[in-house]
């Protein structure tokens, strides 16, 4: 068993309080008409599409809203275009960053990013950098409170496929290969299971160890980043001490 992405769990709780904000909308828009481009706009045949329409339900967005991200991305409808981006570099202590957005003017995201990073302690890396540390996975996150039997959730993930299991105070983490990941989610919610995130994931062959100041910059770091209205989602290599 591998070590426990403790940013796993900060990321889940920063993504609850996220919700609530009107930032949240821009991103889950900019995401269906991006999936919408690049799979089409039925979302039967764009599991893309599918899982940006799921994030909206969650989020409450009007269905109108969706459709009319949805028209855009397919070309119905003008609007402003949007390419995917992504950016690599280190954190306060040496963590690798690794994150993934959308933009309609490059120049201008890279020139934020960069700063973002620079003011935290970090700096952009180029092309390539840090990509390298992070394989794809999937990650499911149940918590404690709502499934206290610790076994039962163990034996369900391995027999159905999983390839880790951690937990810490207040979550379970189950990791799986990217093609055993619907595999366990289903078996997970046919035992009704409640999920608390379940997505395809980014993590990083090893961890480093951060605490102290380094660790507040990490946090403030992530922060900004996760703030940005371009940027889409943030894979660290940090372990953080709640």
């Amino acid at each position: 068993m591998s070590g426990h992405s403790r940013w796993a769990g900060i990321k889940h709780k920063k993504g609850a309080i996220d919700a609530k904000r009107g930032k949240i909308f821009t991103k889950i828009v900019r995401e269906l008409a991006v999936a919408a481009k690049t799979g089409g706009g039925n979302p039967e045949n764009n599991p893309r599409l599918r899982k940006a329409m799921d994030d909206a339900k969650n989020a409450n967005m009007p269905m109108d809203n969706v459709k009319k991200a949805i028209a855009r991305g397919t070309g119905e409808i003008p609007g402003v275009t949007y390419e995917e981006v992504t950016y690599e570099g280190y954190g306060p202590g040496g963590a690798a960053v690794f994150l993934t957005g959308t933009t309609d003017n490059r120049n201008r995201t890279t020139s934020e990013i960069r700063k973002i990073f620079s003011s935290h302690g970090g700096n952009l890396g180029e092309s390539g950098c840090v990509a390298w540390m992070f394989q794809p996975k999937g990650q499911i996150l149940v918590e404690k409170k709502a499934w206290p039997d610790e076994e039962k959730l163990m034996g369900m993930a391995i027999d159905a496929g999983s390839e880790d299991f951690q937990s810490d105070e207040e979550s379970y983490e189950i990791i799986t290969s990217p093609a055993d990941f619907e595999k366990v989610r289903g078996v997970l919610t046919a035992a009704q299971v409640p999920l608390a995130a379940a997505e395809q994931t980014l993590l990083p062959q090893n961890y480093v160890p951060l605490s102290g100041s380094a660790a507040e910059q990490m946090l403030a770091l992530m922060d900004d980043l996760e703030n940005h209205d371009d940027v889409k989602e943030i894979y660290a290599s940090c372990d953080i001490k709640e």
